[in-house]
């Protein structure tokens, strides 16, 4: 194999895939990417036996051939190279090393046979379904700070992916929860969407197609099966198994019939949450909430760092009561909360507590209480 690059097109490609690598690996092949150049394309890929990223550059190519490196190496070197540089990447059976040459400076690296890479296949994927870019990293955005990293319950480590139809509109869902907080997203659903298998989308696989997405054009491709999920995003492609379990029936936590509304500014309260959490222990992280018409009263005791109190003013005309929630939960729904104002729908304190923004009406937070 013997070509020649744009620094700049192997950069960008190696920095698609490489981060799929784990640093860490009992498999040395796990450890590579795999390099084909045929033609005038250099692909790239990489995988960890569950995820597979392919990408590829433009690039002359004098001898084709496949070849696997180390894929953070080569990444380093290729990123501390100068800028506007060409680089020609040269493997022979001589030398069973891959070289690395731009003006003066030259690198050898170890490499490993093409043929022990391991491929992931696409069979039983559906047909190409349109996504649009902006839509789907909303989504995403939006919800999977909810993910569980709580192995135990593997079936909620990921994004639940899934078509429902209400009042006659398909739409597109993404819903993720950890137990103790739901979040909830959906669009349109893309034509040709409809009927589609709900999936669990890895937590991983979803941290690396939301990267992906950054340098995408306005759509991608995506396809799926029961058992794997792919997105396509021009040149590349992120193909991964999904979570083998049953989302659970999270509807039936989502309130419905909640009458007691409070509306508020969500970048005051945000900020007086931090505050006072900064004294609260750091395990319950407790912030117990005095609601009453036209404020609300923040307080955190801590036996040993002392007690904070902060009034907020907030539209409230209901009964008087008192709830507590994780200050982190909150804060990590104000943090997706689009306009300047949130709408909180109680119905007790030891109910489940909606959160809604008013300038996206296709999103839903849900906060489990804490006794107070």
């Amino acid at each position: 194999m013997k070509l020649t690059i744009e620094r700049a097109a192997l950069l960008k490609a190696l920095g698609h895939v490489q981060s799929v690598v784990e640093r860490r690996n009992t498999i040395p092949i796990l450890s590579n990417i795999l390099l084909s150049a045929d033609r005038d394309t250099l692909s790239f890929s990489a995988t960890d036996l569950d995820m597979e990223i392919i990408d590829e550059g433009l690039a002359q190519i004098d001898v084709p051939g496949q070849i696997t490196a180390p894929a953070h190496t080569l990444y380093e070197i290729v990123r501390k190279l100068p800028d506007g540089s060409d680089v020609s990447l040269n493997f022979s059976g001589d030398d069973p090393r891959l070289v690395i040459q731009t003006g003066r400076s030259r690198f050898n690296l170890p490499v490993l046979p093409a043929g022990d890479f391991p491929v992931m296949s696409n069979e039983g994927l559906s047909s190409r379904i349109a996504v649009d870019v902006n839509e789907l990293m909303r989504l995403i955005d939006k919800t999977r700070f909810a993910i569980s990293t709580e192995e135990t319950r593997y079936y909620l480590n990921g994004l639940y992916l899934h078509t429902v139809n209400e009042g006659g509109e398909t739409k597109l869902r993404a819903v993720a929860t950890d137990g103790h907080r739901l979040a909830l997203a959906e669009m349109p659903a893309p034509e040709g969407s409809a009927g589609l298998p709900g999936v669990i989308v890895p937590r991983k696989t979803i941290a690396e197609a939301r990267r992906l997405l950054e340098d995408a054009g306005e759509s991608i491709d995506l396809q799926v099966s029961p058992q794997k999920v792919r997105f396509e995003f021009g040149r590349a492609a992120l193909t991964s198994k999904v979570i083998d379990g049953s989302f659970p029936d999270y509807m039936r936590v989502i309130p419905k019939d909640n009458a007691k509304i409070l509306t508020l500014d969500n970048d005051l309260f945000a900020k007086a949450v931090d505050r006072v959490a900064t004294i609260s222990a750091e395990k319950s992280r407790s912030v117990k909430l005095a609601i009453e018409p036209g404020r609300i009263t923040l307080t955190v005791r801590n036996m040993e760092a002392g007690q904070a109190v902060e009034e907020v003013e907030v539209d409230y005309d209901g009964e008087p009561f008192e709830i507590g929630f994780n200050a982190r939960y909150l804060l990590d729904v104000c943090g997706q909360i689009g306009g300047p104002q949130a709408e909180f729908r109680f119905a007790d304190p030891a109910s489940p507590t909606l959160v809604v923004d008013p300038t996206d009406p296709g999103v839903k937070y849900v906060l489990m209480p804490l006794r107070v």
